[in-house]
């Protein structure tokens, strides 16, 4: 078998890559941005590597990934565990759920916290033809891993991708919260079918108009960039008009320093019935903990917004209207969430834990999203290839 090093040519959609003691931690924001803001939720959230694959070209017939995956799990709540998903020339040919690894088990009734070790999990996928192919490995996008070795019969080469390269950041429903798998989050099943390579910036519980995060992606390479504001934003109460509106200009501004005329799409949250017109901040439904269905609720009072407080329409409309007032920019584009899932979604197919969509719906979002924003009529239609999209995915 032949050792293969991991490399950024071969790691693709991360920031950097971390040697450690046990191998390479992924890394999606930079070095620079963890410093400036070491949030813990934040630094646990860009390091689970969403949208992150190992990605070959090879004639090998047997390829072996290992690595130490870490996950955070509630006692008394079953929550599944993440997945390694392979596709072989863009068809999926393996899932491969994470066993091993280390876990944080966290008590909710009394917040007591549980470290448990774990072994490394070992990812094969054999029997492939001894021909010239593509082989990428998609690395959860709900845990977090370190990278321990890749090995195959035959050497394994970067892929040389034409793909147009498209930055999106949001919140945990763009990392793929409540997804069953790294390639059925919304955002990935988006890139497939629109042709294009993902770097995917949506970090769970931490999509604030963070002024470093702008910066990341003002330096990223892309030809098309997607923004998806809001419901953060509510959920911890962190701010108000008066500052969501200028903030939010001010991403816009910094995007446009580094990318001045790149397609951007702005997309206001989806539905979420607990913080349409409540506002937050949220928190877990006592009723729901012990249950096997965690749920969320929102806590503030119907009416703040008088006070300035957002909820979900609040911010929908004040972002409909800065939108307006940055006309003068042609490649400037504007999503309302509700055509991704609107509020007859919601009644069709609710969130399970009144916030996060489920597959199926994570599904119904990346259809939604590829068939508007990819569209030759679409936002995203100049950049996007949509021929590259394999059958069924």
């Amino acid at each position: 078998m032949i050792d293969t090093p991991f490399t950024p040519d071969i790691v693709r959609g991360a920031a950097e890559l971390e040697q450690t003691p046990r191998g390479v931690r992924i890394h999606r924001l930079p070095s620079w941005a963890r410093r400036q803001f070491p949030d813990p939720q934040l630094l646990d959230r860009e390091a689970q590597p969403s949208g992150v694959r190992v990605a070959v070209r090879t004639t090998a017939t047997r390829i072996e990934l290992v690595t130490h995956p870490s996950h955070t799990s509630f006692r008394g709540t079953e929550r599944p565990r993440g997945r390694i998903d392979v596709f072989v020339d863009g068809e999926l040919r393996l899932e491969d759920e994470l066993t091993g690894g280390d876990a944080t088990v966290i008590d909710p009734a009394n917040g007591s916290v549980q470290q448990i070790s774990g072994p490394a999990q070992s990812t094969v996928v054999d029997g492939l033809p001894a021909t010239s192919k593509t082989v990428e490995f998609f690395l959860p996008h709900n845990e977090g891993l370190e990278l321990v070795g890749l090995s195959s019969d035959a050497p394994l080469h970067p892929v040389e991708s034409a793909k147009p390269r498209w930055v999106h950041h949001g919140s945990s429903i763009s990392q793929g919260s409540n997804a069953a798998s790294p390639s059925a989050i919304w955002p990935a099943l988006a890139a497939r079918r629109g042709g294009v390579e993902l770097r995917n910036l949506g970090f769970g519980g931490s999509c604030f108009i963070d002024p470093f995060v702008a910066r990341v992606i003002r330096d990223e390479p892309a030809e098309c960039i997607s923004l998806k504001f809001g419901i953060n934003t509510v959920n911890l109460d962190a701010m108000r008009v008066r500052t969501l509106v200028p903030a939010i200009h001010g991403f816009l501004d910094t995007i446009r320093d580094g990318h001045p005329t790149t397609p951007l799409l702005v997309i206001s949250p989806i539905f979420c019935g607990i913080h349409e017109d409540t506002a937050g901040p949220g928190g877990i439904d006592p009723a729901s903990v012990g249950t096997d269905q965690m749920k969320f609720t929102a806590t503030g009072t119907p009416g703040d917004e008088a006070l300035g407080r957002l909820t979900l329409q609040v911010i929908r409309r004040e972002m409909r209207s800065l939108m307006e007032r940055r006309s003068e920019d042609a490649q400037l584009f504007f999503l309302d969430g509700l055509e991704l899932y609107g509020e007859a979604d919601a009644a069709a197919a609710p969130l399970p834990d009144n916030l996060h969509p489920d597959t199926a719906t994570h599904r119904l979002i990346g259809e939604r999203f590829a068939d508007h924003v990819f569209a030759a009529s679409g936002p995203f239609g100049a950049v996007a290839r949509p021929s590259q999209v394999a059958p069924g995915q």
